[in-house]
């Protein structure tokens, strides 16, 4: 099962938080067709946000067909976004972990990785638009 957290400086909205994560789950094949999210109350309990936040996030799941709810049991995935890319996560999560420690080695924080990454991210999506 999928654990939730937040955090306050992505500039996400905490719904989109959560609508992301699994997303991001299903991609990596972390969550299957049949898994059940955690419940609302146990979402709420854990991060103290409110409950439409989390009701928010799953009927924005079930709109794009990823769960379903079904009353007084819980909410379930219902479909993956696994494709045959999921083969090369493994090597290339290796590569970007000694990445990492060669940051972190080269003296920077987390906020520095992030930001190199995502400038270094969206510059090669630019050229490969181009």
């Amino acid at each position: 099962m999928i654990e939730f957290y937040l955090d306050g400086r992505s500039g996400l909205s905490p719904y989109l938080q959560l609508v992301q994560q699994v997303r991001h789950a299903l991609r990596l094949g972390l969550l299957r067709e049949g898994d059940q999210l955690p419940t609302v109350k146990d979402v709420v309990a854990r991060l103290a946000i409110n409950p439409n936040t989390v009701l928010k996030a799953y009927r924005e799941l079930e709109h794009e067909s990823l769960v379903a709810a079904r009353p007084g049991v819980g909410t379930f995935v219902t479909r993956t976004l696994t494709d045959a890319s999921l083969a090369a996560h493994g090597r290339l999560r290796q590569d970007l972990r000694r990445w990492l420690t060669k940051a972190r080695l080269a003296g920077l924080d987390d906020e520095s990785i992030e930001a190199l990454f995502m400038t270094t991210f969206r510059t090669a999506s630019q050229e490969d638009i181009a």
